[in-house]
C-alpha cells in the first residue's frame, strides 16, 4: 500500500523515466504493431498442392494457368459427342393410345342380358362363321399397318427369300400355316376330350413340341366355352373367328393361341395380337348368340422345340387400351375403303 502511495505521487516523475529514453531513439510505428498479419510467417495452405500433381497434372496445369476457360461452343458440342454420342434429330413418335376414335363404342355392352348359367351347357360352342359384307379382324389389322411395319414385313421376306428362293419361300409360309393348324386340331381335341392328347403327341412330332410347350398353361385354363368360333359386332360391323374362350386362373378370357420359331417374352413382341384379341373382346361382347361378357384376354405363344410357351395376360385396364387403338385402326380401315 505504501508503494502505491509513493507511485502515485510521483507519477509524473515516472511518466519522465519512460518517455525519456524512448523518445531518444525514433522507432517506426510499426514497431508497436502486434497484427498477425504481419508478423506472422505462417504461409497460407493451397488446396491444389495437396492434388497428386502427376496423376492430374494436365488437369492442375489447366486449372492453375488459366483464370478463365478455354472453352468455345465447338469444343463442348465436340466433347459431348465424345462422350454421350451426337444428339437425337428425330422426334418421339405419337401413340395411337393418345387418340380418341370419333365414334366411341364401349367394349363392353351395357344392354346385353347376361341369361344365368347352365349346368347343361358343358358343351363349347362353335357358332360357324357367316360369310357377310364385313371385313375380318385379320384384314382390317393387315391393311392398316404402319410404315414401319410394313418396311420390317419387307425386308424380313426378301430376306428369306435371298435364302430359300421364291419357292422355298412359298413352302416355308405354307408348312407354318399348316403347322398352325394342326396345333389348333389338337387343342381343340384335348378340349373336347382329353383322351385325344396322347394320339396327338404320339403322330406328329411337331403338333407334340407345341403341345409340350403349352402343357404348363393348359393346367390353368378351365370351363371352356367356345371353340374355333365365329363372331361378328353387329354395331361396328366386322367379324373374326376366335380361337377359345375359357377360364384362365379363374378370369374369363378370349385366348388367342400362337406359334414362334422365336422366342416372344413381352406382350410387345406379339405386335398386333393384342389388338386383334381386344376386337374379338368387343364381338363377343355384342354379338347377340353368346350369353355372356368377356372382360380379359390371353395370348399363348407356343415354341415348336417344346421350350415352354409364354402366356401373356390382359387385364380389363389392358384390353380398353388396346381396345381403343383397334377402333383408331378401324376407323382408318374405313376410310380407305
Amino acid at each position: 500500500m505504501q508503494f502505491l502511495q509513493i507511485l502515485s505521487r510521483k507519477l509524473g516523475s515516472l511518466e519522465m523515466l519512460f518517455q525519456i529514453p524512448f523518445c531518444q531513439k525514433q522507432f517506426p510505428y510499426t514497431c508497436l504493431s502486434t497484427s498477425a498479419c504481419v508478423y506472422s510467417k505462417k504461409k497460407k495452405e493451397n488446396s491444389y498442392e495437396q492434388v497428386d500433381q502427376e496423376k492430374y497434372k494436365t488437369l492442375v496445369h489447366s486449372v492453375t494457368s488459366y483464370k478463365t476457360s478455354t472453352q468455345t461452343p465447338e469444343t463442348i458440342v465436340e466433347e459431348d459427342n465424345l462422350l454421350h454420342g451426337p444428339p437425337a434429330k428425330h422426334r418421339p413418335p405419337i401413340k395411337a393410345g393418345s387418340k380418341t376414335p370419333r365414334s366411341w363404342v364401349p367394349l363392353i355392352n351395357p344392354s346385353k342380358r347376361i341369361l344365368p348359367v347352365s349346368s347343361d351347357s358343358n358343351v363349347p360352342m362353335k357358332i360357324r362363321l357367316q360369310r357377310k359384307k364385313m371385313p375380318s379382324v385379320t384384314r382390317i389389322l393387315q391393311q392398316t399397318l404402319s410404315s414401319q411395319q410394313v418396311f420390317y414385313l419387307e425386308r424380313w421376306k426378301q430376306k428369306m427369300i435371298e435364302e430359300l428362293g421364291k419357292e422355298g419361300f412359298e413352302e416355308y409360309t405354307k408348312n407354318l400355316f399348316l403347322q398352325g393348324e394342326l396345333f389348333h386340331s389338337a387343342l381343340e381335341s384335348i378340349f373336347l376330350s382329353e383322351k385325344m392328347a396322347a394320339r396327338y403327341q404320339g403322330e406328329d412330332d411337331v403338333v407334340a413340341g407345341y403341345l409340350s410347350s403349352v402343357e404348363h398353361v393348359l393346367e390353368d385354363i378351365s370351363e371352356v366355352k367356345a371353340l374355333e368360333s365365329g363372331v361378328h359386332h353387329e354395331t361396328l360391323q366386322y367379324l373374326g373367328l376366335v380361337d377359345c374362350v375359357a377360364k384362365y386362373r379363374g378370369q374369363l378370357c378370349v385366348i388367342d393361341w400362337k406359334t414362334s420359331e422365336k422366342p416372344k417374352p413381352f406382350l410387345q413382341n406379339t405386335y398386333d395380337n393384342p389388338l386383334q384379341v381386344a376386337a374379338y373382346i368387343g364381338a363377343i361382347n355384342h354379338d347377340a348368340n353368346y350369353d355372356f361378357q368377356v372382360r380379359c384376354g390371353l395370348i399363348v405363344v407356343a415354341y415348336k422345340n417344346g421350350s415352354p410357351a409364354h402366356p401373356h395376360f390382359m387385364d380389363p385396364d389392358l384390353c380398353s387400351q388396346y381396345w381403343n387403338k383397334w377402333l383408331l385402326r378401324l376407323e382408318e380401315y374405313m376410310d380407305k375403303n
